[in-house]
């Protein structure tokens, strides 16, 4: 099973920019999905940001024009930046992927944005 490991995350004021990191302890397919999801406090978690090779990446509504996902397949990492950041982005930050059929994780970035 893939291993990801995330970076990055905090405290931001409302406005600010944070950018979260992952990485995966082996090579990924460019056509397989990476991705962030997130999930708040009494929410269920929800999908932010995906990318994968062939097609332009999906955004919840809700982020687009605010986040950027990109990834690097060499060094096997995927980025969010977050710009213009709302208190209602606070939550905590996953990223996946599925490999092989099977889903990875990683631990979880709390980003908490303050109004």
């Amino acid at each position: 099973q893939v291993q990801l490991v995330q970076s990055g995350g905090g405290l931001v004021p409302a406005g600010g920019s944070l950018t979260l990191s992952c990485a995966a302890s082996e090579t990924i397919f460019s056509s397989n999905w990476m991705g962030w999801y997130r999930q708040a406090p009494g929410r269920q978690r929800e999908l932010v940001a995906r990318i994968r090779s062939g097609r332009d990446p999906d955004y919840l509504d809700s982020v687009y024009g605010r986040f950027t996902i990109s990834r690097d397949n060499a060094k096997k990492t995927v980025y969010l930046q977050m710009n213009r950041l709302e208190p209602d982005d606070t939550a905590v930050y996953y990223c996946h992927t599925r490999n092989g059929g099977i889903d990875s994780w990683g631990q979880g970035t709390q980003v908490t944005v303050s109004s």
